[in-house]
């Protein structure tokens, strides 16, 4: 197992995202705490000590109210963590000891002992008897809430803050305690948030095995069945409903060893971000998960929530503690923390307020609320969405992913300029980079480094040719895209590493139409800048044409529709109509082997039905270039210098069978669907055979014919798409 250090042992230091750390951070110094006490302090009849109502998702008619204080909390505690900041912890514990003073007066209230909220708590009596019909959802009220009282505690040590959390945690005991297995999975039908998460956070804080056995009251069957037998039913489902009910499978799974917890945390993830995601790394449409690769048709204003988002982050992390070898999972945390989150908030709001959705439309722009009040961008008062509450927590732990340790292993995941703090060891890691402007990041050792320990650098799927020097000596260790490359060697204080990533233009095609494409520069999305123009499809590009024009900045060009169009990053499209994916169709793909590195090509450039498939350098040929003809959802690759399609000999469906090329006469075999693995790289399936595009015997050497072969996990069945 892998394990993030504490938030106080990393900071981030002059970059992007401590610009959005700090936004954040005025904003949490400056809001009033007795306004966001207005509704607790009205429902457990105490003053309101003259405070104005808040509006928005906290207004006092809001159905579920008192939501957001929960995330204030966290994000108090997290700062304080952090920065040390006192007067966020101040407002912290200052909240916490008027819930006390509100949970103190439930008898006078009419309230059992121990309840907290914002609200009556006769909406959980309708909630359990399945008659709660105004709009609100109880349970996820109730964990936001005991979720910012456990990071309080845990991150500030308030032991107030503890007695308040274990009073309401034993209001939920009771509540659920009465309620039979049938009664439980009936209510639970209702968004109830992460209660199985929180409940095991507070087992494993306190080592009461009672909280763990009220947490698995939560254990949504409906949801969990399918997933435990890898079986994706998404479609339909309210997205964010399900993905902390996934968090809360992860840590009953590290509260347990019960090996289904773990496969249902995994399995949903392979799920979602295989077959459900988009290449911003964001997920769902209009909040809901559409069919499995249901993407192009679903480039709406209203993708994209970032309460996903989030959440998503939050598991991938569980998962990587779980499976520090796979890199695919922090290939995604990149793609999903640097695209969507990052440009979440806005950056000319010293507030740091942010987004609901983050549109995908062609044409769209950010700043756009839920269906549910509308609006922008959050307000200070006005709106506090879900996403608002989420958006406090992101931003306060930027930071948290960057490195994990197990034992004296240094795992170095996220390139961002920081500052380790190695207490345990008297270790400092220093990492100074302008990545992803830059390809390459520096991490200076110092303090107590003596003797011999590993630092394991992820070595994303999108780069080739990546490279390691200590000092100024490269470094002779493997360092395959799609991996940890592993520096075993003996410290002195001051040894600098030098990580160097090349990056290239590329190209990640919608799962359902491999001719709507995003198109990428390492692990960057690259927007059109349409300033005020509305568009009204997804603009035509030239993929040959993208340039780049300065090395001080990610700002490329590119010709569409026979005019000039300025590309950037995603994250920074502020302010302007943006086209984030684009008609494609006409232009020519190159296929790279992931285990090679080589190219798919045609066995001595011939133009000839029959002609094998095989991998080949990077030589410049017309043969290496294939354009993808959609085909339903799938996809037909024709040879650009043959004109000819890729099939499979005699139509065999069976392992081995050969690859090559054929007139372009409708036969299954010619089409392949894309199957995207979350990491930049993509399966490529045999519509007829169901078998996968690969290489004999795995071979990564050059004129190794192609394949088709089973779904066995080797890397030489995936491929990246390159542009020419």
């Amino acid at each position: 197992m892998a394990h993030p250090f504490e938030l106080g042992q990393v900071r981030l230091t002059a970059s992007r995202w401590l610009d959005n750390q700090n936004r954040t951070q005025n904003y949490l110094r400056f809001v009033d705490v007795d306004r966001l006490l207005y509704n607790f302090r009205a429902n457990h009849k105490l003053s309101t000590n003259g405070a104005a109502a808040t509006g928005g998702w906290d207004a006092p008619t809001f159905p579920f109210r008192t939501h957001v204080q929960g995330h204030f909390l966290t994000a108090w505690a997290q700062l304080y963590a952090v920065t040390g900041d006192t007067t966020c912890r101040d407002k912290a514990t200052y909240m916490v000891a008027e819930l006390a003073k509100c949970q103190a007066n439930n008898t006078a209230a009419g309230f059992s002992a121990g309840y907290l909220s914002g609200y009556p708590e006769a909406d959980f009596t309708a909630l359990e008897q399945r008659t709660l019909n105004n709009g609100n959802v109880p349970y996820y009220t109730i964990h936001k809430t005991l979720a910012g009282l456990l990071d309080v505690w845990r991150h500030i040590g308030s032991t107030h803050a503890r007695d308040v959390l274990l009073a309401l945690a034993g209001w939920v005991d009771a509540r659920t305690g009465r309620l039979t297995s049938q009664q439980m999975q009936a209510m639970l039908q209702t968004e109830f948030g992460g209660m199985n998460t929180v409940l095991t956070d507070l087992y494993q804080q306190t080592g009461d095995a009672r909280w763990l056995t009220v947490a698995k009251r939560f254990d949504h069957a409906a949801v969990f069945d399918p997933l435990a037998a890898n079986q994706d039913q998404l479609n339909g489902l309210h997205a964010n409903t399900q993905v902390p009910k996934w968090i809360g499978a992860a840590r009953e799974y590290k509260a347990t060893g019960t090996t289904r917890y773990r496969d249902i945390a995994t399995n949903a993830w392979n799920i979602t971000v295989n077959a459900h995601t988009y290449a911003i790394g964001g997920n769902s449409q209009a909040e809901h998960f559409r069919a499995p690769n249901a993407i192009a048709g679903y480039l709406n204003k209203d993708t994209c929530e970032s309460c996903n988002t989030i959440n998503m982050l939050t598991l991938t992390r569980e998962l990587f503690a779980l499976d520090p070898d796979r890199a695919a999972l922090f290939d995604y945390y990149e793609r999903a923390w640097l695209n969507q989150m990052i440009g979440q908030q806005n950056p000319a709001d010293d507030h740091g307020h942010v987004t609901y959705f983050t549109p995908l439309n062609p044409g769209g722009r950010r700043g756009v609320g839920p269906a549910w009040g509308g609006g922008t961008w959050s307000t200070d008062y006005g709106t506090f969405w879900c996403c608002q509450g989420t958006g406090l927590e992101m931003h306060t732990r930027l930071m948290d992913s960057i490195y994990f340790h197990n034992d004296t292993t240094l795992t170095v995941n996220m390139f961002v300029p920081s500052v380790l703090t190695w207490t345990e060891r008297g270790i400092t890691v220093t990492q100074t980079t302008t990545y992803p402007v830059s390809d390459t990041t520096t991490l200076k050792v110092t303090g107590s480094v003596s003797g011999t320990w590993a630092m394991r650098i992820r070595i994303p799927s999108w780069t080739t040719g990546a490279t390691i020097s200590v000092n100024g000596v490269a470094q002779t260790i493997t360092t395959t895209p799609g991996s940890y490359a592993t520096l075993n060697r003996s410290w002195t204080s001051g040894d600098t590493v030098t990580v160097r990533l090349p990056m290239r233009i590329g190209i990640r095609p919608a799962n359902d139409n491999a001719n709507v494409a995003a198109i990428t520069y390492g692990p960057v999305v690259l927007a059109g800048n349409y300033g005020d123009s509305a568009l009204s499809a997804h603009p035509a590009l030239t993929t040959s044409s993208i340039k780049r024009t300065t090395s001080s900045s990610l700002a490329f060009t590119a010709t569409s529709g026979g005019s000039t169009v300025n590309l950037g990053p995603f994250y920074d499209a502020h302010g302007f109509n943006y086209a984030v994916y684009w008609n494609t169709t006409g232009n020519t793909i190159r296929l790279v082997n992931a285990s090679s590195g080589l190219l798919l090509g045609i066995q001595n450039m011939s133009t000839a039905n029959g002609g094998r498939a095989l991998q080949w350098t990077d030589n410049g040929t017309a043969d290496h270039e294939w354009e993808m003809i959609t085909d339903g959802s799938a996809v037909r690759f024709r040879n650009a210098n043959s004109g000819k399609v890729l099939g499979v000999l005699n139509m065999d469906t069976a392992d081995g069978a050969t690859v090559l090329q054929w007139d372009d006469n409708g036969t299954a075999d010619h089409k392949w669907t894309l199957l995207d693995q979350g990491d930049g790289t993509y399966k490529i399936r045999n519509v007829n055979s169901g078998k996968l595009l690969a290489i004999a015997g795995n071979s990564t050497a050059v004129g190794a014919f192609a394949i088709q072969d089973a779904d066995d996990g080797t890397a030489d069945n995936r491929w990246r798409i390159a542009l020419n």
